[in-house]
């Protein structure tokens, strides 16, 4: 994929994102039909099925041979991530969406032959969208974003999944405790976000490939390092815990559990 057409795509996403997120904020007081998945915490609204209906379809309608990996089943069974695959998450975040109508994203990532190639993450009620690739850089709305510095685990804060940080599992309160603080946000969009800015040294959850997509693509091309619980590189097609670190704190993040 050349420049021209990565430049032309951008455009359209931008476009897509800009349009679903003027709808959501426009029906936060609006009646949400609510139904849980996996447990009471897990839920559904008809605003997650009709967003992600609307981006594959924009996605489908453009680039009809692509394949989309998508979190509320309108995408395609996709086992392979040979040619142009598209992950859509339509609200990152969804307990956060129907409990505080705040802190939750919208994230696409797309990737081609298993390379990065765009991610977006979308803050809904702020605007904020933070957006790039390899070939284009890193991006806050219209401006350059500077690259993170490269902060050891003690000098940030660092971002957990509650249970796991509850349970220690995988170590992750341990790691915690080595940094400058726990913080827990629900939206694994938001907390990539955090961690990509600047704000925050690490992040630490399981995560769907749709959790993660967008954010794999916008913290390696601002240097970070994002891999698996055991420093692997991710399989982008299943569930797996994930970690986001600067390249200082990694090291430190993996003694931790070796301990």
């Amino acid at each position: 994929m050349d420049l021209l057409e990565i430049k032309a795509i951008n455009t359209d996403a931008q476009r897509w994102l800009t349009k679903a997120a003027t709808n959501l904020r426009q029906h936060l007081n609006t009646h949400f039909q609510v139904q849980t998945k996996s447990d009471r915490n897990d839920l559904v609204t008809n605003f997650d099925k009709e967003t992600e209906n609307f981006l594959v379809d924009q996605i489908r309608q453009n680039f009809p041979n692509d394949k989309i990996v998508s979190e509320e089943g309108f995408g395609d069974q996709v086992q392979t991530m040979h040619g142009r695959v598209w992950f859509v998450d339509p609200i990152d975040g969804t307990l956060n969406f129907v409990k505080q109508r705040n802190d939750f994203a919208m994230m696409i990532g797309l990737y081609e032959d298993g390379r990065n190639v765009l991610g977006y993450i979308l803050n809904v009620m702020t605007d904020e969208l933070l957006w790039g690739g390899p070939e284009i850089g890193l991006h806050l709305n219209e401006k350059v974003q500077p690259l993170p510095l490269d902060q050891p685990l003690a000098a940030g804060l660092f971002g957990v999944n509650g249970p796991m940080f509850a349970y220690n599992h995988e170590h992750v309160r341990d790691i915690a405790f080595a940094s400058s603080g726990a913080r827990i946000l629900g939206s694994a969009g938001l907390e990539f976000q955090q961690v990509i800015l600047g704000r925050q040294v690490g992040y630490i959850s399981r995560l769907a490939p749709w959790d993660v997509a967008a954010g794999k693509i916008l913290a390696e091309t601002a240097g970070l390092s994002v891999t698996t619980i055991d420093g692997d590189p991710l399989d982008m097609l299943k569930s797996q815990v994930v970690l986001v670190t600067t390249r200082r704190a990694l090291p430190e993040v993996q003694k931790i559990r070796q301990s």
